[in-house]
């Protein structure tokens, strides 16, 4: 009895991989001994994590991404495949946010964020669907996971990133969509609801005074860290989720539980 955790033979495309959560994602993935490929817009960033995952023995490969250019998602994705093989596993994790009061939202802040957010996420789910199942079709055995990246954003409304919000409710509604349409092909879509995680990009805001009030309005007075979401990744990722399709998971330390 045990889950075991391998993932030999299996390739990772995960998006949005340059920092953040995605970079994390990217690193455990392999070091669970899946082929990760790394894809983002900043590449020379991308070419740094590889060389991390290379140095610990792991397997990276780096393509260019720009999630809202439709062409660019589809030479991604032939890319990745041309250079690691046939995609197993999506992470499904770019992601941009304003901060706002929705009267003072433009065409062009609500274009940036649900273009990259889940216009951008639909497509790259489904470019690499298209392939999973003509895999599928061919042999009925394959399977297949996707794992959308979402937020408790997309579960209850926040103060001044409410078109955040939308598209993460989008995208909530989206990896259900999926995973009833994709199913039947051995396509097990997910989606991870995180809750305020302390990563690079944010740490200096939680540090400020206007960062601790928040913290100290949290369940546990804490944020996460991006190896709180360890566990979880592994699962959906792994042969252990077969029977989890369509879930819509909050890992957030009982923030949605209040």
């Amino acid at each position: 009895m045990g889950i075991e955790v391998n993932f030999e033979g299996k390739i990772a495309l995960i998006t949005g991989a340059s920092s953040g959560l995605g970079a994390r994602f990217a690193k455990v993935l392999a070091q669970a001994g899946a082929q990760v490929v790394l894809a983002s817009r900043r590449t020379e960033r991308l070419k740094e994590l590889r060389a991390e995952i290379e140095a610990d023995g792991g397997a990276a490969h780096v393509v260019s991404l720009d999630v809202t250019d439709f062409a660019s998602i589809k030479s991604a994705i032939a890319h990745a495949e041309t250079e690691a093989g046939p995609i197993d596993i999506l992470v499904n994790n770019s992601g941009v946010s304003t901060t706002q009061r929705l009267v003072d939202v433009t065409p062009e802040d609500y274009s940036f964020v649900m273009d990259t957010n889940l216009r951008g996420a639909f497509f790259v789910a489904q470019q690499t669907a298209k392939r999973m199942i003509a895999r599928a079709k061919g042999d009925p055995s394959k399977k297949h996971r996707i794992i959308n990246i979402a937020s408790v954003a997309g579960l209850r409304v926040m103060p001044q990133i409410g078109v955040y919000c939308m598209s993460k409710a989008g995208v909530v509604q989206m990896t259900k969509a999926m995973a009833v349409e994709w199913g039947k092909y051995g396509i097990n879509t997910n989606a991870i609801c995180p809750g305020y995680i302390s990563t690079e990009i944010n740490e200096d805001y939680f540090a400020s005074e206007q960062g601790q009030k928040l913290i100290n309005m949290l369940p546990r007075k804490r944020p996460g860290k991006p190896e709180d979401l360890d566990g979880l990744l592994l699962l959906l990722a792994g042969e252990d989720s077969n029977f989890i399709n369509g879930a819509i998971i909050s890992a957030d330390d009982g923030m949605t539980a209040t």
